[in-house]
């Protein structure tokens, strides 16, 4: 098998484990593109991205492009002379990109393609309550996550797994694929099939506030679902509404009890230790909720100094 050299495109945490494993292995990684440095946090200090540091540390050549069409970035592109270019959570390329290296050009995604293209399978796929989700590779075209597929697996979710926990998971077996993936191209044993559209069941459409706020007139497992899939990030929301003020609440972690009653969706209901959500079909116990301006906390921290008014409820 020839070694190829590869240029990697990624940018956030999920993506290091990819790079890592490359790195690991026979394959040259000659260069690392990453998105632009930003400022981060309330002191609005610029930060590295998690791949940047990665980079940095291995002493790899790092492009860090605000345009991907730009004169320059593409000239410097050229320069490494790459093979194939691999890329793992970074933004659509351009054709002028994507084409550029002989072997092609390779995108990781953290679902069963054609189910849940988009920005966020991950997140989607727990809240919909899937029970098992898995990591694609494919060959990159002029769409967004509709190439030929080259590989795929898959793994189950654990009815208590957040977002958070099946990110972790797939970051791991999505390295382990890619570097599969990448030794059959590099071999001549790759073969892309397409994908069928018409299997294609749920998409994964970006995270927004209305999208992330909770329903509270839905049934229990939904509301649960919705509440994992979102953590640790960004979060599910309501607004919590106790005597005459109204306030902005994120949950984290939660629990679902099946049971029958007589009240409204969203009543809050404060018992020893315990503060539930009465919905259609049961509750929802708040285990991991944030208050605004606080930091999250385990409700047994805060229940004690917590005074609901008759009434209180979350819309």
């Amino acid at each position: 098998m020839k070694a190829l050299r590869i240029v990697f495109m990624g940018t956030p945490e999920f993506a290091l484990a990819s790079l890592g494993s490359l790195m690991q292995s026979q394959h040259r990684v000659v260069g690392v593109v990453t998105a632009p440095d930003k400022p981060a946090g309330r002191g609005r200090k610029i930060r590295y991205s998690a791949i940047k540091e990665f980079a940095l540390s291995k002493e790899l050549p790092l492009l860090q492009p605000v345009k991907l069409r730009d004169p320059d970035f593409i000239q410097a592109l050229k320069n490494l002379e790459a093979d194939l270019f691999v890329i793992v959570a970074f933004r659509m390329l351009p054709e002028i990109v994507w084409a550029m290296p002989s072997k092609g050009t390779i995108n990781l995604h953290a679902s069963l393609l054609p189910d849940y293209r988009g920005a966020a399978p991950i997140n989607w796929v727990i809240i919909n309550g899937e029970v098992e989700s898995g990591v694609t590779t494919f060959f990159i075209n002029e769409h967004i996550d509709t190439g030929a597929i080259l590989l795929q697996e898959r793994i189950k979710i654990d009815i208590k797994d957040s977002a958070g926990d099946l990110h972790d998971k797939l970051m791991v077996l999505g390295a382990h694929v890619l570097k599969k993936t990448v030794d059959l191209i590099a071999t001549g044993e790759a073969e892309a099939v397409p994908q069928d559209d018409n299997a294609m069941q749920h998409k994964a459409p970006k995270l927004n506030p209305e999208n992330c706020r909770i329903d509270w007139s839905e049934d229990a497992m939904s509301i649960y679902n919705h509440i994992r899939g979102l953590s640790p990030y960004p979060g599910a929301w309501c607004e919590m509404c106790n005597g005459d003020t109204v306030s902005h609440l994120k949950i984290y972690q939660s629990a679902y009890e099946l049971a029958d009653h007589k009240l409204d969706p969203g009543r809050l209901i404060k018992s020893g230790k315990a503060l539930k959500v009465a919905v259609s079909d049961g509750y929802i116990s708040l285990l991991e909720i944030q208050l605004p301006g606080k930091r999250k906390l385990a409700i047994e921290q805060l229940i004690h100094g917590l005074r609901l008014e008759p009434e209180a409820n979350l819309r």
